[in-house]
């Protein structure tokens, strides 16, 4: 990455990696640069960690550059939150740029469950994630809820661009591509494909065993009236999930009910 294209001539940096000490799940290396910190590790009761980082930005700004890396190791299990609403301010001219990579050995979980993000009005924001599974016993759970921004600040799509991509490897194989990339004056954001007249969208990924989970998040989606979604089973047993909305609390509700199912089993 080029630092000469960020005016503050520096990469904010998290990295993390997670082992397991006597059954549960520790972190054993940790580093982080302004403006974040990591709030200590809390436990789970499967024995794995939830971790928090903060930030002391009001929220992503023009010339931000992050990058953050995650190693989760043989049978570690590490989820990953966000202490707030991801509010992606507004830019003159720039944009702001993160990087995310995580390294999933076998028999380890990686879940990355952020809040929503909030693109600003005249935001420009490009995300880049790849994800490496060593085999099918790793397992992952990724979630990301975008929104149409600040609508009750009339500001519903008015972001110059918000691009995500995300590749996720099993075995060094491509087994999942989203490349989303929206740019509203450009594209009919309320229209047929896109939002379709909703304000918030969801995206998950699930890992393998779709045929136990399949059913039981098709009955989640069947019994939400607020919302549209659907649940496409890929090539390799994964599971992607999109769904529409207008109350990123309802989505968040949503997922919950559908993260319950990936780490528990239940499908009834």
């Amino acid at each position: 990455m080029n630092l000469a294209e960020n005016k503050f001539g520096k990469i904010s940096r998290i990295s993390i990696t997670a082992g397991v000490d006597k059954d549960k799940t520790v972190i054993e290396d940790l580093s982080f640069t302004a403006p974040y910190k990591v709030m200590s590790p809390f436990p789970r009761p499967d024995g794995g960690i939830s971790v928090m980082p903060l930030c002391a930005s009001a929220g992503i700004m023009e010339g931000d550059r992050q990058e953050f890396s995650f190693h989760i190791k043989k049978d570690a299990k590490l989820e990953m939150l966000s202490q707030s609403f991801e509010k992606i301010h507004k830019m003159k001219e720039g944009n702001a740029f993160r990087h995310i990579e995580a390294q999933v050995d076998a028999g380890g979980c990686f879940s990355y469950y952020p809040q929503p993000v909030i693109p600003y009005k005249d935001s420009a924001f490009d995300s880049h994630m790849e994800i490496y599974l060593e085999d099918v016993s790793s397992r992952l759970f990724l979630m990301e809820v975008i929104t149409c921004g600040r609508s009750a600040s009339q500001e519903r799509f008015a972001y110059r661009r918000f691009a995500s991509r995300v590749e996720i490897y099993r075995n060094n194989r491509l087994i999942y591509l989203d490349n989303t990339c929206y740019e509203p004056e450009k594209m009919p954001m309320e229209g047929l494909g896109f939002y379709e007249g909703f304000t918030h969208m969801a995206n998950i990924f699930l890992s393998r065993h779709a045929e136990k989970m399949q059913d039981a998040i098709w009955d989640i989606l069947d019994k939400e009236p607020e919302i549209d979604g659907g649940v496409t089973r890929l090539s390799g047993g994964d599971l992607a999930v999109r769904i529409l909305g207008r109350r990123s609390q309802k989505l968040e509700q949503i997922a919950e009910k559908i993260k319950e199912v990936f780490e528990t089993g239940i499908t009834d």
